[in-house]
């Protein structure tokens, strides 16, 4: 088959924005994640706030708890049509995140409670032996008139109650455990 033909730009009708880097499984390719993260977004022109946050919180946990000595996780950015997809694989596909009330006091456990009320969608995906992937979604707003509309532009959308619909996020494995804003 024709490489090109197969390519998904092509399918799509233009080329995807999209960012990829592993890094060590470590609190310093975590915070890796972040910097790198941000950068991608600004040489987008997208926000910064949310996605980084986003990041931060998914490499961390990837860096935390999906941590095999001398296996990397990988991040991966990617923008369709109007959403923003954020994406962490680690090796520790028997170790699923759960979205749990933190105690008060303490230090820790908040990381996806955060996530889930920055992304519009999260989930997670388990991918072949070992790993899985953690992802989350931002929706973005439309692009101001008069600037390009390559779907790498433009802010968030505003939530003012507004219900996603499915046909606005990327495809998602049969398998993929999906966890609407809330």
């Amino acid at each position: 088959m024709n490489q090109e033909a197969a390519a998904p730009e092509n399918q799509l009708g233009g080329a995807i924005p999209h960012f990829s880097v592993r890094l060590s499984s470590t609190p310093r390719g975590a915070r890796l994640a972040r910097l790198l993260a941000e950068q991608q977004l600004r040489t987008w022109g997208l926000p910064l706030e949310q996605p980084t946050q986003i990041v931060a919180e998914l490499a961390a946990n990837a860096a935390t708890h999906g941590r095999v000595p001398g296996r990397d996780f990988q991040l991966m950015l990617y923008v369709v049509g109007g959403t923003l997809r954020i994406e962490v694989t680690d090796t520790r596909g028997d170790r699923l995140p759960r979205l749990t009330s933190p105690a008060e006091d303490g230090e820790s456990g908040r990381g996806l409670v955060l996530v889930a009320a920055l992304a519009d969608r999260w989930g997670v995906t388990q991918g072949r032996h070992p790993r899985k992937t953690v992802w989350a979604e931002v929706a973005l707003a439309a692009p101001e008139p008069g600037t390009p509309c390559s779907g790498a532009r433009g802010g968030f959308s505003s939530r003012n109650n507004r219900v996603k619909e499915p046909h606005q996020a990327p495809p998602l494995p049969p398998t993929a455990l999906t966890h609407p804003r809330g």
